[in-house]
């Protein structure tokens, strides 16, 4: 089978090259540097997804996916306008916005459109692989952003990650195996553990409960995807888990603000 995560960063690379043809790194900066020059506290987050999770009961995570590259479209309709500010309005502890365009079906702007009509904290769901994409999620709006392990080298992930408190943005690694834990650093505030293999998209939630006692126990810990059951929840809650990523679950219904609300009852 071939490797998706690979085709999925190789278009990435060639689609970053052209936006920065249409817009240069140089130009996005002047844009963020200008917005920062503008706010109090720059460099600190308006919404902590990290203290959002930590304080909630709950700690969903509940995502704006309208599409797969395993099952296609699942939502091809949704709207950033109506599903962010459904998932905040029904208790949502923060939301994961995808902004990939060909295998998510998202764009970036769906941030910038959900921001003022979200009042939680929003993550920027993307194959991050360049300080310029940290500059376009501080810009729309983002107050955390995902680096993927498996995408990056260890030095890589460093670098990014620092550049993410620079800008104000908290970090959230996600993992999937534990040699993966030397990707953290200091400037890594929540640890993701996917149930997903990026590779294959077989997903298996028994890897959070696997490498639960590998996670460093001061660390906030995040279980992500595959996740449907209530009892799941709870039981990840258990053994450490504050924060539960969860898109399919909810955007497969015809009212995703709905069944969070409904699925959150049941915890």
């Amino acid at each position: 089978m071939a490797d998706i995560l690979e085709q999925i960063v190789a278009r990435k690379r060639v689609e970053l090259e052209e936006q920065k043809q249409k817009v240069s790194y140089h130009e996005l900066e002047q844009q963020v540097d200008l917005l920062l020059s503008h706010q109090s506290c720059a460099t600190t987050p308006h919404r902590s997804m990290k203290q959002s999770l930590a304080q909630s009961p709950y700690g969903i995570i509940a995502e704006f996916k309208r599409k797969s590259p395993s099952k296609s479209w699942i939502k091809e309709e949704g709207k950033p306008e109506i599903i962010p500010p459904s998932y905040a309005a029904n208790g949502a502890s923060a939301c994961s916005i995808l902004t990939n365009e060909h295998y998510f079906g998202g764009c970036l702007e769906f941030i910038e459109i959900a921001r003022p009509l979200t009042p939680i904290p929003i993550l920027r769901k993307e194959f991050i692989i360049d300080e310029y994409q940290l500059l376009e999620a501080r810009l729309v709006g983002a107050d955390a952003v995902l680096l993927i392990a498996a995408d990056l080298t260890i030095d890589e992930c460093k670098r990014l990650a620092h550049f993410s408190h620079e800008l104000g943005l908290e970090t959230l690694l996600e993992t999937h195996q534990e040699s993966e834990m030397d990707y953290l650093n200091d400037d890594i505030d929540m640890v993701g553990v996917n149930n997903r293999n990026l590779g294959t998209f077989v997903t298996q939630v028994e890897n959070s409960f696997r490498l639960a006692e590998k996670l460093p126990a001061n660390i906030l810990k995040v279980s992500e995807s595959g996740i449907s059951n209530p009892k799941t929840v709870r039981e990840l809650r258990e053994v450490g888990f504050r924060g539960f990523l969860m898109g399919e679950c909810f955007m497969k219904e015809a009212n995703p603000g709905e069944a969070l609300k409904q699925f959150i009852s049941k915890i």
